[in-house]
């Protein structure tokens, strides 16, 4: 067949007001403000791609392929698929015929219906979108990895210098320690943790230190001695109190920011990812308890509660919130933002799975159902109208949770943790 083009609005006006929303919305929240909210559009776009290019493999006659929801701002159709955006950027759409067995479908076009298709292929299809954001997370986690780095609790090193009272220097400065320095060892024994550096400095006050220092990627050695920090004040407070000598070189020691390897980045995605997972499926279980559906609503009503630290800390967050957040976030740098996205992936393709209609997991839950009950040359239908009051039930409960959560977004906003 060959491909068509049909346009409902010009390139150049869908341009026009493309660049006028941007332009807005740096000028109301700056540069982060629209890259925040084109990653999010990109992970939608990335979601119903997963569902669009399994249906196509599959066979499956794909009709419309859209970002968004309401009036059409613009689209295109190529070939049998109809490609465009409407106006509210809320979600996106794949439409494939026959999803339900009660939908009406030309006698010529069924063999191409998703009812039609074989039942790993519409577990597939339906999987799709959340395999795509395990993808999307995957990708993110590794590029933060490689490009950005992650603390290492195996390489602790000075994330800052102290200030001492009448000192123009600490210890640490004098011995001609620098910011970043990992600190290898001390008197010939290995470094593994900050605490063990911690204690090893606090036992040795007044004598002197061999310190093998990283710097750069190249080893130095240094001469450090810790001072007696009941000597020491910093703010007009004594660093330590009591009988026995406590020493301090004058630094804050952490771990350190590290970079992976390309192919190193990859196990470290994996578990990364791995973690979130668990932790979204924890953190979902968390959400629809009746006792957080009762704490929101005390949040509801209470501004109080709504503006308690502890409460902001826990509560589940809108898509006004999540956007909020991650513009915050870029205050502490690209890798803060990456992680953010990376969680957000995580829930939104587990959120997903939950095995109730209309979301993904409810058609493999029903699938799989079917598939049970079919025998050698006869499959099974299942009267997906007979779910409809716990469809109702299900989509009354994602509402009120969503109502909530966006009031107190709105209302009562998470205080910025960066």
């Amino acid at each position: 067949m060959s491909a068509t083009r049909e346009s409902s609005q010009s390139p150049i006006s869908a341009l026009a007001v493309l660049v006028a929303v941007v332009a807005l919305l740096v000028w109301w929240g700056g540069w982060a403000l629209p890259v925040v909210l084109f990653a999010i559009v990109l992970m939608i776009m990335g979601h119903e791609f997963g569902h669009f290019i399994t249906a196509k493999r599959a066979g499956m006659e794909v009709t419309d392929y859209f970002v968004g929801f309401g009036p059409v701002l613009w689209s295109t159709t190529r070939g049998e698929t109809r490609y465009g955006v409407r106006a509210f950027p809320l979600g996106g759409y794949v439409k494939v015929p026959g999803m339900t067995w009660d939908s009406e479908v030309a006698p010529e076009n069924e063999a191409r219906t998703y009812r039609a298709a074989s039942y790993p292929r519409k577990v597939l299809f339906a999987s799709a979108g959340s395999l795509m954001h395990g993808v999307m997370a995957l990708a993110l986690a590794w590029t933060s990895l490689t490009f950005i780095g992650a603390p290492s609790n195996s390489h602790v090193g000075v994330l800052a210098f102290a200030h001492w009272d009448g000192y123009h220097q600490t210890a640490a400065q004098r011995a001609g320690l620098h910011l970043d320095d990992q600190i290898v060892a001390v008197n010939g024994v290995r470094i593994t943790s900050s605490s063990q550096l911690v204690n090893l400095v606090h036992h040795r006050a007044g004598d002197a230190l061999t310190l093998l220092v990283n710097r750069h990627g190249h080893e130095l050695t240094l001469h450090a001695t810790p001072v007696d920090g009941r000597r020491i004040k910093s703010g007009g407070v004594a660093l330590a109190t009591g009988t026995h000598p406590d020493g301090y070189l004058g630094i804050e020691v952490g771990a350190l920011v590290t970079r992976s390897s390309l192919l190193g980045a990859i196990p470290g995605s994996f578990r990364e990812v791995g973690s979130l997972v668990t932790q979204a499926v924890s953190s979902i279980g968390h959400v629809f308890s009746p006792h957080e559906f009762a704490n929101l609503f005390h949040q509801v009503t209470s501004p109080a509660a709504a503006n308690n630290r502890q409460n902001q800390l826990t509560r589940p967050t809108s898509i006004v919130g999540v956007v909020r957040l991650a513009v915050q976030s870029t205050q502490s740098g690209a890798g803060t933002l990456l992680q953010i996205l990376i969680a957000v992936n995580i829930f939104v393709g587990v959120l997903n799975m939950v095995p109730m209609l209309p979301l993904d997991g409810g058609y493999v839950l029903v699938s799989t159902y079917e598939r049970l009950r079919s025998r050698r040359g006869r499959r099974y239908h299942a009267d997906v109208a007979r779910l409809t009051p716990v469809i109702y039930a299900f989509m009354s409960v994602l509402l009120v949770l969503f109502a909530m959560t966006l009031y107190l977004d709105i209302a009562h906003p998470i205080a910025n943790p960066f």
